[in-house]
C-alpha cells in the first residue's frame, strides 16, 4: 500500500511541475506583461497628437487681427441688424484689414480705399474669383455667368462677348429708342394718375425693368404671358437669403429641411423654362425671317446669332443663359 500510493503521489507532482493548469492557461492571456506598456503608448499617442492639433499652425501667424470668436458660429453674432455699421465699428477696433469667420467661412474685411485699391487693382488677379454660393450655383446655371464665375479663360471668353457683342456703345445706341418710350411711359402715368399720390418706387422700378427686358429678350419683363417679373423677384430674394450650408457645410441638410434647396431648384426651372420660351421663339423668328430682322436686335437674338455663325466663343447654351440672366 505505501509502494503503491507513494508511486501516486510521485505522478501527482509530475502533472503539476511539467503540466501547465488550465489557470495558468487563462493566467498567461489576461496577464500579458507587455500588455501595460502597449496601452500606456497608445495614451501618450493620443495626447500627444491632441497637442500637436492644439497648436497654431506656424503659416497663419500671418493673418490679420480678428475678433474673439465663439465656438461653431465664429463672429456671426457680432455683424447685428445693420451688418456694415458692425464691420465699421470692428474695423475703428481691429484695424482696416480684418478677418472674420462668419461659421466655418473666413471672410476677410477690407475698411480702408487704400487696402481696397490694392485689392481691386494692384492684386486683382488673385481676389478676381468671387464666393460661389449656394444660390448663385443652383441659379446661375453652375456660376457659368460673368459676376460669379471663377477668373479664367472662361470668365475672360465672357467678359469678351459682353464688352464687345451686348454692351459696345454702338449697341447701347440701337437701344435708345426704347429708352425713350419707356421713359415717355412713365411720364405719361405719373402725370396721367388717378390719384394725388404716385408710388414713384414702384413706377422706377417697373421702368428700368422694361428697359432691361426688352433689351435684353425683346419683351417687357411685366408682360404676363412671360412673367418674368415674378421669377426674377424671387431669384433676387434667394441670391441675397441666407444659406445655412454656405456658412456651416456640415449642416448644409437643414437647408433640405427648410425648403430652402426646393425653392431654389423650382425657381431655377421656372427660369429656365422661360429662357426656352424665348429662345424658341427667336428661333422660328429667324428661320420664318419675321420682323424684318427686328429679333437680331435684342440679347437674345444677337447671342443666338454667335452661337450659329461663328467659333470664336466655345459657349454651351447654358452659359449663354447664364451670361443673359445676369
Amino acid at each position: 500500500m505505501e509502494a503503491t500510493s507513494y508511486k501516486n503521489l510521485h505522478k501527482f507532482v509530475e502533472q503539476i511541475i511539467f503540466t501547465q493548469s488550465p489557470y495558468e492557461q487563462t493566467t498567461t492571456i489576461h496577464f500579458d506583461p507587455f500588455s501595460f506598456p502597449l496601452i500606456f503608448l497608445y495614451f501618450f499617442f493620443l495626447i500627444f497628437s491632441l497637442k500637436l492639433l492644439s497648436k497654431k499652425n506656424p503659416k497663419t501667424n500671418n493673418l490679420p487681427p480678428s475678433p474673439p470668436q465663439l465656438p461653431i458660429i465664429g463672429n456671426l453674432h457680432q455683424l447685428g441688424n445693420l451688418p456694415h455699421r458692425s464691420l465699421a465699428s470692428l474695423s475703428e477696433k481691429y484695424g482696416p484689414l480684418m478677418l472674420l469667420r462668419l461659421g466655418q467661412t473666413p471672410t476677410l474685411i477690407v475698411s480702408s480705399s487704400k487696402l481696397a485699391k490694392q485689392v481691386m487693382k494692384s492684386h486683382d488677379n488673385i481676389f478676381s474669383s468671387r464666393s460661389q454660393n449656394t444660390a448663385a450655383k443652383s441659379l446661375l446655371y453652375g456660376c457659368h455667368d460673368v459676376a460669379f464665375a471663377s477668373y479664367g479663360e472662361k470668365w475672360r471668353e465672357a467678359r469678351k462677348v459682353c464688352a464687345m457683342e451686348l454692351l459696345n456703345p454702338k449697341r447701347d445706341e440701337s437701344f435708345q429708342h426704347v429708352r425713350d418710350e419707356e421713359v415717355g411711359e412713365l411720364v405719361k402715368k405719373i402725370i396721367g394718375g388717378d390719384s394725388s399720390l404716385v408710388n414713384l418706387n414702384k413706377l422706377l422700378l417697373s421702368t428700368s425693368n422694361n428697359i432691361v427686358g426688352r433689351c435684353v429678350l425683346g419683351k417687357k419683363i411685366g408682360d404676363e404671358n412671360y412673367g418674368f417679373g415674378e421669377v426674377t423677384r424671387k431669384a433676387m430674394v434667394l441670391l441675397a437669403g441666407f444659406c445655412v450650408g454656405d456658412a456651416f457645410p456640415s449642416l448644409g441638410w437643414i437647408d433640405v429641411l427648410r425648403g430652402f434647396r426646393g425653392q431654389l431648384k423650382g425657381t431655377f426651372q421656372r427660369i429656365d423654362m422661360l429662357f426656352e420660351k424665348v429662345i424658341e421663339e427667336h428661333r422660328d423668328k429667324m428661320k420664318n425671317g419675321d420682323d424684318n430682322g427686328i429679333w437680331e436686335k435684342d440679347f437674345v437674338g444677337i447671342m443666338l446669332k454667335l452661337h450659329q455663325d461663328t467659333f470664336d466663343y466655345h459657349f454651351t447654351m447654358e452659359d449663354f443663359k447664364a451670361i443673359l440672366l445676369v
